[in-house]
Protein backbone atom coordinates (compact mmCIF):
# COMPACT_ATOMS: atom_id res chain seq x y z
CA UNK A 1 0.00 0.00 0.00
CA UNK A 2 1.46 3.27 -1.17
CA UNK A 3 0.74 6.92 0.16
CA UNK A 4 -2.48 8.10 -1.58
CA UNK A 5 -1.07 11.38 -2.49
CA UNK A 6 -4.20 13.93 -4.13
CA UNK A 7 -3.55 13.53 -7.95
CA UNK A 8 -0.94 16.73 -9.30
CA UNK A 9 -4.32 17.49 -11.34
CA UNK A 10 -6.11 18.38 -8.56
CA UNK A 11 -3.33 19.97 -6.45
CA UNK A 12 -2.48 22.28 -9.19
CA UNK A 13 -5.59 22.71 -10.75
CA UNK A 14 -5.97 25.71 -13.21
CA UNK A 15 -7.66 28.23 -11.21
CA UNK A 16 -5.27 27.72 -8.69
CA UNK A 17 -2.00 28.10 -11.15
CA UNK A 18 -3.58 31.05 -12.64
CA UNK A 19 -3.77 32.51 -9.56
CA UNK A 20 -0.43 31.91 -8.27
CA UNK A 21 0.70 33.32 -11.68
CA UNK A 22 -0.87 36.56 -11.25
CA UNK A 23 0.21 36.94 -7.55
CA UNK A 24 3.86 36.08 -8.84
CA UNK A 25 3.39 38.60 -11.56
CA UNK A 26 2.48 41.10 -8.70
CA UNK A 27 5.59 40.79 -7.12
CA UNK A 28 7.32 40.74 -9.54
CA UNK A 29 5.99 43.92 -11.56
CA UNK A 30 6.88 45.68 -8.03
CA UNK A 31 10.04 44.35 -8.02
CA UNK A 32 10.52 45.44 -11.22
CA UNK A 33 9.85 49.05 -10.49
CA UNK A 34 12.72 49.08 -7.48
CA UNK A 35 14.87 47.81 -9.56
CA UNK A 36 14.24 49.81 -12.54
CA UNK A 37 14.54 53.13 -9.89
CA UNK A 38 17.73 52.28 -8.34
CA UNK A 39 19.12 51.37 -11.48
CA UNK A 40 18.21 54.66 -13.61
CA UNK A 41 18.89 57.05 -10.60
CA UNK A 42 20.71 55.90 -7.91
CA UNK A 43 23.14 53.42 -9.03
CA UNK A 44 26.69 54.85 -10.01
CA UNK A 45 27.28 55.10 -13.52
CA UNK A 46 30.62 54.22 -13.60
CA UNK A 47 29.30 50.25 -13.55
CA UNK A 48 27.57 50.87 -17.20
CA UNK A 49 29.16 50.29 -20.05
CA UNK A 50 28.52 51.45 -23.31
CA UNK A 51 27.31 47.99 -25.27
CA UNK A 52 23.69 48.85 -25.70
CA UNK A 53 22.07 46.94 -23.17
CA UNK A 54 19.94 48.55 -21.49
CA UNK A 55 21.02 49.49 -17.85
CA UNK A 56 18.17 47.71 -15.94
CA UNK A 57 19.91 44.67 -17.59
CA UNK A 58 23.51 45.65 -16.71
CA UNK A 59 22.26 46.64 -13.26
CA UNK A 60 21.22 42.57 -12.53
CA UNK A 61 24.62 41.28 -13.40
CA UNK A 62 25.91 43.36 -10.73
CA UNK A 63 27.99 41.25 -8.24
CA UNK A 64 27.50 37.32 -8.11
CA UNK A 65 25.87 38.03 -11.79
CA UNK A 66 29.25 38.92 -13.00
CA UNK A 67 30.72 35.35 -11.48
CA UNK A 68 27.87 33.74 -13.72
CA UNK A 69 28.62 35.94 -16.71
CA UNK A 70 32.09 34.96 -16.88
CA UNK A 71 31.56 30.99 -16.48
CA UNK A 72 28.45 31.29 -19.74
CA UNK A 73 31.04 33.36 -21.67
CA UNK A 74 34.49 31.64 -20.75
CA UNK A 75 33.86 28.84 -18.94
CA UNK A 76 36.14 27.47 -15.82
CA UNK A 77 39.11 27.87 -15.67
CA UNK A 78 41.78 24.72 -16.13
CA UNK A 79 44.06 25.93 -13.46
CA UNK A 80 43.41 27.80 -9.93
CA UNK A 81 44.27 31.22 -9.87
CA UNK A 82 46.82 32.39 -6.95
CA UNK A 83 47.95 35.42 -5.61
CA UNK A 84 51.98 36.46 -4.90
CA UNK A 85 51.99 34.25 -1.77
CA UNK A 86 50.65 30.92 -4.28
CA UNK A 87 46.94 31.10 -1.99
CA UNK A 88 44.23 30.71 -3.92
CA UNK A 89 42.40 33.56 -5.57
CA UNK A 90 38.17 33.58 -6.14
CA UNK A 91 37.34 32.17 -9.09
CA UNK A 92 34.38 30.70 -10.91
CA UNK A 93 34.80 27.30 -9.41
CA UNK A 94 32.93 28.61 -6.07
CA UNK A 95 29.74 29.32 -8.37
CA UNK A 96 27.66 26.34 -9.74
CA UNK A 97 27.10 25.57 -13.69
CA UNK A 98 23.19 24.65 -13.92
CA UNK A 99 22.33 28.54 -14.29
CA UNK A 100 25.26 30.30 -16.15
CA UNK A 101 25.15 27.02 -18.83
CA UNK A 102 21.34 27.55 -18.93
CA UNK A 103 21.95 31.04 -20.16
CA UNK A 104 24.50 30.49 -22.23
CA UNK A 105 22.22 28.05 -24.24
CA UNK A 106 19.75 30.72 -24.25
CA UNK A 107 22.14 33.42 -25.85
CA UNK A 108 23.52 30.61 -28.40
CA UNK A 109 19.76 30.65 -29.32
CA UNK A 110 18.87 34.30 -29.34
CA UNK A 111 22.00 35.70 -29.96
CA UNK A 112 21.20 37.78 -26.68
CA UNK A 113 23.68 38.97 -24.34
CA UNK A 114 24.40 37.11 -20.65
CA UNK A 115 22.79 40.36 -19.03
CA UNK A 116 19.45 39.63 -20.75
CA UNK A 117 19.90 35.79 -21.03
CA UNK A 118 20.43 35.53 -17.56
CA UNK A 119 17.95 37.52 -16.16
CA UNK A 120 15.13 36.12 -18.32
CA UNK A 121 16.14 32.72 -17.43
CA UNK A 122 16.24 33.59 -13.71
CA UNK A 123 12.70 35.16 -13.77
CA UNK A 124 11.24 31.82 -16.01
CA UNK A 125 12.54 29.62 -13.10
CA UNK A 126 11.43 31.87 -10.32
CA UNK A 127 7.36 31.17 -12.07
CA UNK A 128 7.89 27.70 -11.75
CA UNK A 129 9.52 27.95 -8.27
CA UNK A 130 6.54 29.68 -6.89
CA UNK A 131 4.29 27.09 -8.27
CA UNK A 132 6.25 24.41 -6.96
CA UNK A 133 6.30 25.85 -3.48
CA UNK A 134 2.40 26.74 -3.85
CA UNK A 135 1.62 22.99 -4.75
CA UNK A 136 3.90 21.85 -2.03
CA UNK A 137 1.81 24.54 0.82
CA UNK A 138 -1.39 23.71 -0.68
CA UNK A 139 -1.19 20.02 -0.55
CA UNK A 140 0.09 20.43 3.29
CA UNK A 141 -1.74 23.55 4.05
CA UNK A 142 -4.41 24.35 1.87
CA UNK A 143 -4.90 27.26 -0.67
CA UNK A 144 -5.22 30.23 1.20
CA UNK A 145 -2.15 29.11 3.24
CA UNK A 146 0.11 28.62 -0.36
CA UNK A 147 -1.40 31.90 -1.66
CA UNK A 148 0.04 33.60 1.66
CA UNK A 149 3.35 32.01 1.44
CA UNK A 150 4.48 32.77 -2.08
CA UNK A 151 3.28 36.51 -1.56
CA UNK A 152 5.58 36.63 1.53
CA UNK A 153 8.30 34.89 -0.87
CA UNK A 154 7.38 37.59 -3.39
CA UNK A 155 8.09 39.93 -1.46
CA UNK A 156 10.47 39.22 0.68
CA UNK A 157 13.73 41.76 1.02
CA UNK A 158 15.71 39.84 -1.04
CA UNK A 159 13.21 38.61 -3.17
CA UNK A 160 15.29 41.34 -6.54
CA UNK A 161 17.50 37.85 -6.96
CA UNK A 162 14.35 35.79 -8.70
CA UNK A 163 14.80 38.50 -11.30
CA UNK A 164 18.37 38.88 -11.37
CA UNK A 165 21.47 36.99 -12.63
CA UNK A 166 21.17 34.44 -9.62
CA UNK A 167 20.93 31.06 -8.77
CA UNK A 168 17.43 31.82 -6.23
CA UNK A 169 15.16 31.00 -8.28
CA UNK A 170 16.74 27.58 -9.83
CA UNK A 171 17.66 27.05 -6.36
CA UNK A 172 14.17 27.23 -4.89
CA UNK A 173 13.02 25.42 -7.56
CA UNK A 174 15.09 22.34 -6.51
CA UNK A 175 14.38 22.46 -3.48
CA UNK A 176 10.90 22.80 -3.34
CA UNK A 177 10.55 19.84 -5.97
CA UNK A 178 12.90 17.46 -3.85
CA UNK A 179 10.67 18.53 -0.89
CA UNK A 180 7.55 17.69 -2.69
CA UNK A 181 8.64 14.68 -3.95
CA UNK A 182 9.65 13.49 -0.72
CA UNK A 183 6.66 14.20 0.93
CA UNK A 184 4.41 12.26 -2.09
CA UNK A 185 6.69 9.21 -1.44
CA UNK A 186 8.18 9.63 -5.08
CA UNK A 187 11.59 8.64 -3.58
CA UNK A 188 12.94 7.87 -7.15
CA UNK A 189 11.97 11.02 -8.49
CA UNK A 190 13.20 12.90 -5.55
CA UNK A 191 16.39 10.90 -5.77
CA UNK A 192 17.01 12.21 -9.43
CA UNK A 193 16.54 15.74 -8.34
CA UNK A 194 18.87 15.39 -5.46
CA UNK A 195 21.36 14.98 -7.63
CA UNK A 196 20.72 17.82 -9.87
CA UNK A 197 20.99 20.06 -6.50
CA UNK A 198 24.87 19.16 -6.80
CA UNK A 199 25.66 21.06 -9.89
CA UNK A 200 23.13 24.45 -8.65
CA UNK A 201 23.01 25.11 -5.29
CA UNK A 202 25.17 23.57 -1.86
CA UNK A 203 22.37 22.14 -0.39
CA UNK A 204 22.90 18.64 -0.13
CA UNK A 205 23.85 17.75 3.33
CA UNK A 206 20.89 19.49 4.96
CA UNK A 207 18.24 17.67 2.06
CA UNK A 208 20.28 14.67 3.38
CA UNK A 209 18.40 14.77 6.20
CA UNK A 210 15.53 15.76 5.56
CA UNK A 211 15.11 12.38 3.30
CA UNK A 212 16.83 10.67 6.10
CA UNK A 213 14.19 11.44 8.58
CA UNK A 214 11.35 10.82 5.72
CA UNK A 215 12.94 6.96 5.39
CA UNK A 216 12.84 6.53 8.80
CA UNK A 217 8.95 7.80 9.45
CA UNK A 218 8.19 5.49 6.92
CA UNK A 219 10.39 2.71 7.55
CA UNK A 220 8.60 2.59 11.06
CA UNK A 221 5.14 2.63 9.15
CA UNK A 222 6.30 -0.43 7.11
CA UNK A 223 3.95 -2.50 9.52
CA UNK A 224 0.56 -0.94 8.69
CA UNK A 225 1.89 0.39 5.44
CA UNK A 226 3.80 -2.54 3.93
CA UNK A 227 6.97 -1.92 1.76
CA UNK A 228 7.72 -3.62 -1.77
CA UNK A 229 11.00 -3.98 -3.17
CA UNK A 230 10.77 -0.80 -5.92
CA UNK A 231 9.66 1.58 -2.51
CA UNK A 232 12.87 0.26 -0.70
CA UNK A 233 15.09 0.83 -3.67
CA UNK A 234 13.71 4.26 -4.12
CA UNK A 235 13.99 5.25 -0.19
CA UNK A 236 17.86 4.07 -0.94
CA UNK A 237 18.22 5.93 -3.78
CA UNK A 238 17.01 9.32 -2.53
CA UNK A 239 19.87 8.89 0.26
CA UNK A 240 22.78 7.84 -1.74
CA UNK A 241 21.78 10.55 -4.36
CA UNK A 242 21.76 12.94 -1.30
CA UNK A 243 25.08 12.03 -0.31
CA UNK A 244 26.50 12.55 -3.96
CA UNK A 245 25.05 15.70 -4.90
CA UNK A 246 27.17 16.86 -2.13
CA UNK A 247 30.42 15.44 -3.59
CA UNK A 248 29.64 15.50 -7.44
CA UNK A 249 30.98 19.70 -8.01
CA UNK A 250 34.26 19.06 -5.49
CA UNK A 251 35.16 16.19 -7.54
CA UNK A 252 34.41 18.04 -10.76
CA UNK A 253 36.93 20.65 -9.73
CA UNK A 254 39.16 18.59 -8.81
CA UNK A 255 39.03 16.29 -12.38
CA UNK A 256 39.39 19.50 -14.07
CA UNK A 257 42.25 21.44 -12.03
CA UNK A 258 43.98 18.66 -10.64
CA UNK A 259 44.16 19.58 -7.45
CA UNK A 260 42.32 17.62 -5.04
CA UNK A 261 40.12 20.08 -2.74
CA UNK A 262 40.42 22.84 -5.55
CA UNK A 263 36.85 23.65 -4.03
CA UNK A 264 37.36 23.88 -0.47
CA UNK A 265 40.23 26.01 -1.42
CA UNK A 266 38.05 28.41 -3.52
CA UNK A 267 35.97 28.68 -0.72
CA UNK A 268 38.28 29.63 1.61
CA UNK A 269 39.79 32.55 -0.47
CA UNK A 270 36.50 34.92 0.25
CA UNK A 271 37.59 33.95 3.78
CA UNK A 272 40.71 35.53 3.15
CA UNK A 273 42.48 32.00 2.54
CA UNK A 274 41.41 31.33 6.30
CA UNK A 275 40.18 27.46 5.99
CA UNK A 276 37.03 26.55 6.78
CA UNK A 277 36.15 26.20 10.45
CA UNK A 278 32.19 24.39 11.42
CA UNK A 279 30.58 27.27 13.86
CA UNK A 280 33.43 29.27 14.17
CA UNK A 281 32.51 31.65 11.99
CA UNK A 282 28.86 32.42 12.59
CA UNK A 283 30.25 32.42 16.46
CA UNK A 284 32.83 35.05 15.74
CA UNK A 285 30.09 37.74 13.72
CA UNK A 286 27.45 37.32 16.36
CA UNK A 287 30.49 38.21 18.68
CA UNK A 288 31.91 40.90 16.88
CA UNK A 289 28.20 42.29 16.16
CA UNK A 290 27.19 42.44 19.65
CA UNK A 291 30.27 41.84 22.35
CA UNK A 292 31.09 38.13 23.06
CA UNK A 293 28.36 37.82 25.95
CA UNK A 294 25.49 39.43 24.57
CA UNK A 295 26.23 37.76 20.83
CA UNK A 296 26.18 34.51 22.05
CA UNK A 297 22.91 34.99 24.30
CA UNK A 298 21.62 36.62 21.14
CA UNK A 299 22.31 33.90 18.90
CA UNK A 300 21.18 31.16 21.67
CA UNK A 301 17.54 32.96 22.18
CA UNK A 302 17.35 32.97 18.02
CA UNK A 303 17.89 28.77 17.71
CA UNK A 304 15.54 29.01 21.13
CA UNK A 305 12.99 30.71 18.92
CA UNK A 306 13.39 28.78 15.94
CA UNK A 307 12.84 25.24 17.80
CA UNK A 308 10.15 26.27 19.29
CA UNK A 309 8.11 28.03 15.78
CA UNK A 310 9.45 24.79 14.46
CA UNK A 311 8.55 22.31 16.88
CA UNK A 312 5.46 23.44 18.48
CA UNK A 313 1.72 22.23 17.44
CA UNK A 314 1.13 25.55 15.57
CA UNK A 315 3.47 24.25 12.71
CA UNK A 316 2.36 20.35 12.67
CA UNK A 317 0.79 20.69 9.35
CA UNK A 318 4.14 21.20 8.13
CA UNK A 319 5.16 17.64 8.28
CA UNK A 320 8.01 16.16 9.02
CA UNK A 321 9.82 17.05 5.71
CA UNK A 322 9.71 20.78 5.86
CA UNK A 323 10.37 20.58 9.39
CA UNK A 324 13.31 19.07 9.30
CA UNK A 325 14.36 20.83 6.43
CA UNK A 326 13.82 24.16 8.47
CA UNK A 327 15.83 22.78 11.31
CA UNK A 328 18.98 20.85 9.40
CA UNK A 329 19.21 24.09 6.98
CA UNK A 330 19.80 26.59 9.49
CA UNK A 331 22.31 24.29 11.18
CA UNK A 332 24.05 23.87 8.02
CA UNK A 333 24.13 27.84 7.62
CA UNK A 334 25.60 27.85 11.35
CA UNK A 335 28.52 25.50 10.90
CA UNK A 336 29.21 26.16 7.25
CA UNK A 337 28.54 29.97 6.85
CA UNK A 338 30.41 33.53 7.30
CA UNK A 339 27.00 35.15 8.09
CA UNK A 340 26.93 38.49 6.68
CA UNK A 341 24.93 40.62 4.11
CA UNK A 342 24.47 37.27 1.91
CA UNK A 343 22.51 36.21 4.85
CA UNK A 344 19.23 37.63 3.30
CA UNK A 345 19.54 35.31 0.21
CA UNK A 346 20.44 32.32 2.24
CA UNK A 347 17.08 32.76 4.34
CA UNK A 348 14.97 32.70 1.88
CA UNK A 349 15.06 28.78 1.21
CA UNK A 350 13.28 28.60 5.05
CA UNK A 351 9.99 29.24 2.77
CA UNK A 352 8.05 27.04 5.36
CA UNK A 353 8.48 29.51 7.65
CA UNK A 354 6.35 32.61 6.06
CA UNK A 355 3.37 29.66 6.28
CA UNK A 356 3.66 29.60 10.50
CA UNK A 357 4.25 33.65 10.21
CA UNK A 358 0.73 34.19 8.62
CA UNK A 359 -0.56 31.08 11.57
CA UNK A 360 -1.18 28.71 8.78
CA UNK A 361 0.79 26.02 10.06
CA UNK A 362 -1.39 23.96 12.15
CA UNK A 363 -3.39 22.78 8.75
CA UNK A 364 -6.27 23.06 7.51
CA UNK A 365 -8.14 26.61 9.05
CA UNK A 366 -9.30 26.29 12.08
CA UNK A 367 -12.19 28.27 13.76
CA UNK A 368 -9.83 30.17 15.79
CA UNK A 369 -7.34 30.71 12.49
CA UNK A 370 -9.98 31.59 9.63
CA UNK A 371 -8.43 32.08 5.85
CA UNK A 372 -9.61 35.82 6.22
CA UNK A 373 -7.46 36.01 9.33
CA UNK A 374 -4.74 34.34 7.50
CA UNK A 375 -4.71 36.26 4.31
CA UNK A 376 -5.00 39.80 6.35
CA UNK A 377 -1.78 38.68 7.81
CA UNK A 378 -0.14 37.72 4.76
CA UNK A 379 -1.10 41.33 2.93
CA UNK A 380 0.00 42.81 6.42
CA UNK A 381 3.41 41.43 6.63
CA UNK A 382 3.85 42.01 2.89
CA UNK A 383 3.61 45.63 2.81
CA UNK A 384 6.11 45.74 5.61
CA UNK A 385 8.67 43.21 3.53
CA UNK A 386 8.36 45.37 0.06
CA UNK A 387 9.78 48.26 2.38
CA UNK A 388 12.33 46.55 3.20
CA UNK A 389 12.55 45.16 -0.13
CA UNK A 390 13.43 48.73 -1.46
CA UNK A 391 16.04 48.94 1.71
CA UNK A 392 17.63 45.80 0.47
CA UNK A 393 18.36 47.11 -2.98
CA UNK A 394 19.70 50.27 -2.47
CA UNK A 395 21.75 49.39 0.53
CA UNK A 396 23.25 45.95 -1.03
CA UNK A 397 22.58 45.35 -4.18
CA UNK A 398 22.82 49.01 -5.33
CA UNK A 399 27.38 48.70 -5.69
CA UNK A 400 28.77 51.97 -4.29
CA UNK A 401 32.37 52.10 -5.80
CA UNK A 402 35.26 51.15 -5.32
CA UNK A 403 34.00 48.27 -2.57
CA UNK A 404 31.04 47.68 -0.89
CA UNK A 405 29.76 44.63 0.87
CA UNK A 406 27.88 42.21 -1.16
CA UNK A 407 23.91 41.21 -1.26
Amino acid sequence: MTYAAAPLRRILDQRFVLAVVALWTLTRVVTAVILWQVSHQWQDPSVYDDSGVPRYFQFATLWDGAWYERIATEGYPRELPTNDAGQVRQNPWAFYPIFPFLARGLTALTGLPFAITGTIVATVLGYVAALVVAGLVREKLGTVAALGTVLLLGTYPSAPTFQVAYTESLALLLLAAVLWLLVRRAWWAAAAVALLTGLARPVALPLGLVALVAVIVRWRRRREDPLDRREVGGMLAALVACGLAGLIWPTIAWRATGVPDAYTLTMSAWRRGEPVTPFLPTIERVQWLWGDGTGLVILAVGLGVLLLAVLGPWARGLGVEMRTWCLGYVLYLFAALDPWTSIYRYLMLLFPLFALMIGAGRGRPERNHPTWLIATRAVLIAAVLIGWQVWWTWELFRFVPPTDNPP
